[in-house]
């Protein structure tokens, strides 16, 4: 008859880390580019107003705009735009 296995919290921790790390790691790329095209979306959305398209839920948006100007220039970076499209932000 065997005996409980022994209580060893590290080796537990170590064997839940590899198991996930063995799991995630083929997908990392995938979630982060995932992750990334979400984050532009949700810019668009709050920045749509601003950008000259009718944004039904710019009232509700409008307070998160503080938030996005931080993240501003690497996003209209990355969608090829060389300068701010915006004339109230110039981040260039």
């Amino acid at each position: 008859m065997s005996g409980p296995l022994p209580e060893r919290p590290g080796a537990l921790a170590r064997l839940s880390a590899g198991l996930r790390e063995l799991y995630v790691a083929p997908y990392r790329r995938t979630f982060a580019r995932a992750r990334r095209d979400e984050d532009d979306l949700f810019m668009m959305v709050v920045l749509a107003d601003a950008l000259g398209v009718p944004n039904p839920v710019s009232y509700y948006t409008v307070e998160l705009l503080p938030v996005m100007y931080d993240r501003f220039h690497d996003w209209h970076r990355r969608m090829d735009m060389e300068r701010s499209p915006l004339d109230s932000i110039s981040c260039c």
